[in-house]
């Protein structure tokens, strides 16, 4: 499995330099406007993956702990309340820095 992600990475990446050498030498006036608008997008998937795998590994823990223990409930809440809040908000962020991203494009930033 970690093979056939990596060949994937791999094989995406150089597409991409290779597209971007080929517009270069073409002479033509190119813009990377919708380069960044697949960055913006893939950027915000991955964020979204990436807070929703944290978010299931957190609940699930706060759960089993929570089982073992019922004891311990009120002081595992604000902790997992807590935790699943700065999960979310690196999520907005990458959704923030996706978009301001995009109308910078189009002036060359």
């Amino acid at each position: 499995m970690k093979k056939a992600i990596l060949f994937a990475v791999t094989t995406l990446a150089s597409m991409a330099a290779f597209a971007e050498e080929a517009a270069s030498t073409a002479g033509a006036n190119h813009s990377s406007a919708g380069l960044v608008a697949i960055g913006a997008g893939l950027a915000i998937g991955l964020a979204v993956l990436g807070g929703t795998l944290g978010q299931g590994k957190a609940a699930s823990s706060a759960l089993e702990g929570i089982a073992r223990n019922p004891a311990a409930g009120d002081k595992l809440f604000t902790p997992l309340i807590l935790s699943l809040a700065l999960i979310e908000s690196l999520v907005i962020l990458a959704f923030l820095v996706a978009f301001i991203k995009i109308p910078a494009a189009s002036f060359g930033f």
